[in-house]
């Protein structure tokens, strides 16, 4: 890297390297811009929060070089050559860190939003092994401002941690080097291509735990059934057909990479991941698939469907376990199930025509906007309501 002008015109980038969460990654950043704009902005961590930017609200609390620091205080360029973790570095959705486990059993949070440095802090206090005793966490899990109906929870989860891990907390379990994609950049920030392969190797499992959410669906095509597993089994055609989604690679084996967005309202998630097809038996399919976005959010689905012959032509049914994880977990079961829903109509729609015609839809399916859920989930609920009149009659 070539020597840095000691003077930089307004305007100007400068270019810095650093370690975030295991990875190394490179960035041009204009001077002013703190280390939180960085992570958030750049890097999608929005894990790190933003309060007051003085400073003085704690919340965006990371560690740097090892040592807790407010990210709203540092400028990013100060960060040259640091070693950066945020609250997604601390543990993931499968290896949760202790403290996370202890927050979540204590039910440490109300809002959330001081979870991030909360977790960050007390971490700093733990991870030196230095005798902590209960009744004095108020003070020294004080540089974090929220006082919430969660905050008892919280002390009470840093108290269990540090009495069962006396002599300090254990290391991040998430820092180990990726391919992080900058925001509005299609070239990752590190050079990990072989990393980003690896990944795409492995084969795709079958999520475990209770899903977030379960969807059912049926719909009566007009056309026959070998005419609808044509576009089934032919996953150009099949991906044409889904709402909001962009085929990008054929990596070979039954496995693809490709692109989704789910809007809602105001909240807009694009996805980078993959899908394999793990079983095929006559009309039947199973799919696994699993994507995330910047902002942290993850999704894994997996995925069954069945076309069968009917008198006027094929029932299409489709049955999937979803495990959501960030931002897009925060849309609930029943919200969850309605845009599946309402996207499978979408779907169905464009196979018939695919079916049909022998060519994808002229225009590509889109996910459901927030007024069109609206409506639809209405329209559902109506129909429940008059269903369950009819039966009582």
């Amino acid at each position: 890297m070539e020597a840095r002008p000691v003077k930089i015109a307004a305007g100007e980038r400068v270019e810095i390297a650093m370690t975030v969460n295991g990875s190394e990654v490179t960035l041009r950043v204009p001077p002013r811009v703190h280390l939180a704009d960085a992570l958030r902005e750049q890097l999608g961590l929005t894990g790190t929060h933003l309060g007051c930017e003085h400073g003085v609200c704690g919340m965006c609390t990371v560690l740097v070089d090892g040592a807790a620091a407010r990210a709203c205080l540092l400028f990013a360029v100060q960060c040259e050559g640091a070693e950066i973790v945020t609250v997604e570095g601390l543990g993931s959705q499968e290896d949760q860190h202790p403290l996370q486990r202890a927050f979540s059993a204590h039910h440490g949070l109300q809002c959330g939003f001081c979870t991030p440095g909360m977790l960050m802090s007390s971490y700093d206090l733990l991870a030196g092994g230095a005798a902590v005793e209960p009744e004095d966490l108020s003070v020294e899990m004080s540089g974090v401002l929220c006082r919430c109906t969660g905050y008892r929870g919280i002390l009470a989860a840093v108290a269990d941690v540090a009495a069962e891990h006396p002599d300090g907390v254990p290391p991040p379990r998430n820092c180990t080097p990726r391919t992080i994609i900058r925001r509005g950049a299609e070239q990752a920030v590190s050079g990990y291509a072989s990393s980003s392969a690896h990944i795409h190797s492995r084969p795709l499992e079958v999520p475990s735990g209770a899903p977030s959410a379960t969807v059912e669906v049926r719909a009566e095509l007009d056309v026959p059934v070998d005419k609808v597993w044509e576009v089934l089994d032919d996953f150009h055609r099949l991906a044409a057909c889904l709402p909001g989604a962009e085929l990008v690679e054929v990596l070979g084996d039954d496995r693809y990479r490709g692109r989704a967005t789910v809007a809602l309202g105001p909240v807009k998630l694009a996805f980078d991941g993959l899908a394999q097809v793990v079983e095929r038996e006559g009309h039947r399919m199973r799919v696994l698939a699993q994507g995330a976005d910047t902002g942290g959010s993850s999704t894994q689905a997996d995925i069954r469907l069945r076309a069968e012959p009917s008198a006027g032509g094929t029932v299409l049914e489709a049955d999937a376990a979803l495990f959501l994880a960030g931002r897009i977990a925060q849309f609930g079961r029943a919200l969850a199930g309605d845009v599946s829903r309402r996207m499978f109509e979408q779907f169905a729609a464009a196979v018939e025509e695919n079916a049909r015609t022998g060519r994808a839809p002229a225009t590509p399916a889109k996910p459901p906007g927030a007024l069109a859920l609206l409506a639809g989930v209405v329209v559902a609920r109506l129909r429940s309501v008059l269903r369950r009149i009819r039966r009582s009659r």
